[in-house]
């Protein structure tokens, strides 16, 4: 499916929607009103999205089925009955173009002051992380004041950072959360630095970074996901933090483009990757990495042997037999 196809499609069919007061569409299109009727919105956005059903599918990778991306959607929708159709399309396309499935644990869409923005969750980063091949696994967890921990940067890995949860113990025993963290192993042994993000870094990047935070606030519906799962949103930003630390593919790059361009207003569709582009780019550095490993000298080979080898005193030249029968 083309993009610029897609982009024009929605321009077309969005011509008769209009964004919130103080907002432009995605793709500042002139949009007329829809009407105060809360159901009937609803119903018109979730006939649009039948009418780009096979968009829908074809931005979807093999592995993911469509019924089931569908299934997981179709909850969703009522709460974007106050979102413009046309961001609620791009919103799905571009989830679909992860193949995340917008069920609340790989991904979410929300309405954002109404336009429909897709997020992906810490376990939509981890996911990608895997998919990717350049990761072997990935730990992430939260620090609490009763547990077990020693954080101490300058040792080598893996006695830089050990935590031992009380897992048995009272929500009242563990007390409050300290810091989460984030680390992943890659082939060979090799660990990547610890992502450490305490409570302070958190609410900075909140109240910094998070421009849907900041809207939430003022006008006083507090709905933002820093709001309504804030301890969630402490772990992805510590697994966004270890995105900088570890080695990334184009996917993740571009998941990290789609979610600033939420931030910053801008058409989140624009900045996704190709599927495509992505697994050829993971395809070549798995290849680069095979071809360094057939590099290797470490293992020994047996040194190459003559024909005449293990088999007694190998016969004399014909020179030398011609010399002995001279003298």
């Amino acid at each position: 499916m083309a993009l610029a196809t897609l982009k024009d499609r929605v321009k077309a069919a969005a011509s008769a929607t209009t964004a919130p007061a103080g907002h432009e569409r995605a793709d500042d299109v002139e949009e007329t009103p829809v009407g105060h009727d809360e159901q009937a919105a609803g119903d018109a956005v979730g006939e649009w999205l039948r009418r780009y059903e096979g968009d829908v599918a074809a931005a979807l990778p093999k592995h993911i089925s469509a019924p089931l991306f569908f299934a997981a959607l179709r909850p969703v929708l009522p709460k974007l009955r106050g979102c413009t159709p046309a961001s609620v399309l791009q919103a799905v396309i571009t989830c679909a173009r992860f193949g995340l499935i917008p069920d609340g644990r790989q991904a979410v869409i929300v309405a954002d002051d109404g336009i429909a923005t897709f997020l992906a969750t810490y376990h939509g980063y981890i996911d990608l992380m895997y998919r990717s091949g350049l990761v072997k696994s990935v730990v992430t967890g939260m620090v609490y004041e009763g547990d077990e921990w020693n954080y101490e940067p300058t040792a080598p890995a893996p006695h830089d950072f050990t935590h031992k949860p009380k897992i048995l113990a009272s929500k009242e025993e563990r007390g409050r959360p300290l810091f989460a963290y984030a680390f992943a192993w890659f082939d060979g042994g090799v660990r990547s630095a610890v992502a450490v993000v305490t409570l302070a870094d958190a609410e900075e990047t909140r109240d910094e970074y998070s421009k849907a935070y900041q809207r939430a606030e003022q006008s006083g519906k507090r709905d933002s996901l820093w709001h309504t799962h804030f301890d969630a949103m402490w772990l992805k930003t510590a697994i966004r933090k270890l995105f900088k630390l570890a080695p990334a593919s184009a996917e993740l790059r571009a998941l990290a483009a789609v979610e600033q361009a939420a931030e910053d207003g801008r058409p989140q569709i624009l900045a996704a990757v190709d599927p495509e582009t992505a697994a050829l780019e993971t395809d070549a550095r798995r290849a680069f990495a095979a071809a360094e490993a057939s590099q290797d000298t470490t293992r020994t080979r047996p040194l190459p042997r003559k024909a005449s080898a293990g088999r007694g005193r190998a016969k004399p030249r014909r020179r030398n037999r011609d010399k002995a029968k001279r003298r």
